[in-house]
């Protein structure tokens, strides 16, 4: 259903300094990279999502949407620990420590960051 995610950032260095770590950790590769623009995802299938981060094409400064998040599903607690503990060294902002969430389902666990241009991003899993 989801082509692509997009979120913007006002320096692309930092924003790619930010997510290059936590895309390697998840095992995901970078897929494409110019001036404007980097995505990670995977590089041989153009029909597969991929996660964007740039500057906005109408060259206006890069604003949050307040209740936009992008959640990324995760293979174990243990992995979302060390991805929240990697976003917190590079830049980012607690936006939820990980922890279950038995409001949501008995076994979901998560944590909620911001990256250093405020966009909220989410990993999860279903603990079983």
């Amino acid at each position: 259903m989801i082509g692509y995610t997009m979120v913007g950032t006002r320096d692309l260095e930092r924003a790619i300094r930010f997510y290059d770590p936590l895309f390697e950790e998840m095992g995901i590769d970078k897929a494409w990279r110019d001036d404007q623009v980097a995505s990670w995802g995977d590089k041989q299938d153009q029909t597969a999502p991929r996660f964007f981060t740039g500057y906005p094409f109408n060259e206006e400064v890069a604003t949050v949407g307040n209740g936009v998040m992008t959640a990324f599903r995760i293979e174990s607690t243990s992995k979302i620990d060390r991805l929240y503990e990697i976003a917190m060294t590079k830049g980012g902002a607690d936006e939820g420590s990980p922890s279950f969430r038995p409001q949501y389902h008995e076994t979901f666990y998560a944590a909620y960051v911001r990256d250093p241009d405020g966009n909220k991003i989410a990993f999860f899993c279903y603990d079983q």
